[in-house]
């Protein structure tokens, strides 16, 4: 069983970073937008945090610059071991060597693995995507940012990619029927997802709609994925928990509607 994870108080007056690992093609964009809008929704009562396009080549900032920082998703592959990739990797063992607050998701996810000497490669069985389900591992009860959410809930993921081996030291918390490394945390501050907190129900039919006739070339029911479909408010309580615990701001209540959400300019400062 593993040692009980507390949140620190929020003390620091420095913003968040979101580091941008790519965009969503233009069909899904014209539909919900870009990944900022999708976490300035779910982070609705957080604070600003500045966006980084590295995938543009748009420089990391120095680490002591911001407060803690989020590794968002991607449409490129993690092996293909790109020079802006290869790069974040390397600021996060820099991160990681500074105790930063750090939080991956699916690229980030596997990124933070691989930069940690993980190994990351496509997973042996296909694809995973769809509203499924996470289960807790024993001693999971323990962690913070998952405290309350019972020992199953639900997740959007999409991915072929995945981390096929931790890094040393890391420790899994969660995992679904098909992948065992849903939720990873590498140290005191530091964690990551395979699944998409960020997603709204809205985000996870675009992907799917956009892949429909790839899916059903692979066996899955595209309209049954779009009916499974619903709110999954524990991701994101995940992420807002992470938020509010390294960004000295209030979490935020759980998953809001999408009528409720207000302008992302409201909380971007790109």
């Amino acid at each position: 069983m593993g040692q009980p994870f507390f949140l620190p108080s929020p003390v620091s007056e420095k913003s968040l970073l979101l580091i941008q690992v790519g965009t969503p093609p233009d069909d899904i964009r014209a539909q919900v937008g870009d990944l900022p809008l999708w976490f300035s929704a779910v982070l609705v009562a957080g604070p600003a945090f500045q966006v980084v396009r590295v995938f543009e080549g748009e420089p990391l900032p120095r680490h002591d610059a911001h407060s803690a920082a989020i590794i968002t998703g991607s449409w490129a592959m993690v092996t293909d071991l790109l020079p802006w990739s290869e790069a974040t990797a390397q600021w996060i063992r820099e991160a990681m060597a500074r105790d930063m607050p750090l939080f991956g998701i699916c690229y980030g996810h596997q990124l933070m693995a691989h930069a940690l000497g993980g190994r990351v490669d496509y997973h042996p069985q296909g694809r995973e995507m769809g509203c499924l389900d996470i289960a807790l591992l024993p001693g999971a009860e323990h962690e913070a940012l998952l405290a309350g959410s019972g020992r199953h809930f639900k997740a959007n993921l999409t991915h072929m990619q995945t981390v096929l081996e931790l890094p040393p030291g890391a420790r899994v918390l969660a995992r679904s029927a098909h992948d065992p490394h849903q939720v990873v945390r590498y140290g005191p501050h530091a964690v990551s997802t395979q699944f998409h907190p960020e997603f709204s129900p809205a985000v996870a039919a675009a992907c799917i709609e956009l892949r429909a006739q790839v899916l059903q070339a692979e066996g899955f029911d595209p309209a049954a994925m779009l009916a499974q479909l619903s709110d999954t408010p524990v991701p994101q309580q995940m992420l807002q928990r992470f938020v509010a615990a390294y960004a000295g701001q209030p979490a935020a209540a759980p998953a809001l509607q999408a009528a409720q959400v207000p302008q992302a300019e409201t909380i971007l400062t790109v």
